[in-house]
């Protein structure tokens, strides 16, 4: 499904990503786990595009996404939630998820089906979107990126600040994701918060990728996170 194959990256004369090699395939959630400056973040935006890569390649389906401009990404079926939501705070939920229906055209049929996902969002379209919850917001950013209908989905901390009852809404909205064949790529620093719904884990430090396992391997010995995380995770 999707490919990122030992892509470099740099913001200006800083090198930030170091042949980073990651993958996921449909139906799959992998996690990327690692400390603050890792190059997680970096890796997401190279993919959408808002950070060019200098080699490698990310393929999807057969396509380089490298070659793309980043606003042509999304319309190969790649949806990205950034880290903060990045909202549009004065607009309405309803205009929110009308954003992203325009990104590749879709319709009603769309909308109703990631309001099923998200029913609290239903009782809140006429609601200012900066009017809502922490955990409501989060759940708008990801309800807009599914209304592209994507092959894969790009999460960048979203259970960050959550409340506990929240957290568990939006792993259950992952988990229904994949039950439905998205491809999920998770950045998290939370290993609690992975454990339960990712497939395999990715450890990346200083810009490159140290270990990939399949998430059974870490329940059983969480060696790794204390390696590549930190203890107190």
């Amino acid at each position: 499904m999707l490919k990122v194959n030992a892509i470099d990256a740099s913001y200006g004369s800083v090198q930030v990503l170091r042949s980073l090699s990651v993958s996921v395939s449909a139906g799959e959630v992998l996690c990327m786990l690692g400390r603050n400056g890792a190059g997680k973040t970096t890796t997401l935006k190279a993919i959408m595009g808002l950070v060019r890569t200098q080699a490698g390649e990310i393929d999807l389906d057969g396509t380089d996404l490298s070659k793309l401009p980043a606003h042509l990404v999304p319309k190969q079926g790649i949806a990205y939630v950034p880290q903060g939501r990045r909202l549009f705070a004065e607009l309405s939920v309803a205009d929110n998820l009308e954003i992203g229906l325009m990104a590749r055209g879709m319709g009603r049929e769309t909308r109703e089906r990631v309001l099923e996902l998200f029913p609290v969002l239903r009782e809140r379209l006429r609601q200012r979107s900066g009017t809502l919850s922490g955990g409501e917001q989060q759940m708008l950013a990801m309800a807009r990126a599914l209304c592209l209908e994507p092959k894969v989905l790009l999460l960048d901390e979203p259970t960050e600040g959550l409340m506990p009852s929240m957290i568990a809404a939006i792993r259950d909205s992952v988990s229904s994701l994949r039950d439905q064949g998205v491809a999920v790529i998770l950045v998290e620093q939370r290993v609690d918060a992975v454990l339960p719904v990712a497939d395999r884990v990715a450890f990346i430090e200083n810009g490159a990728t140290r270990d990939t396992v399949p998430v059974e391997t870490l329940r059983e010995d969480l060696t790794l996170v204390h390696r590549y995380v930190g203890v107190g995770h």
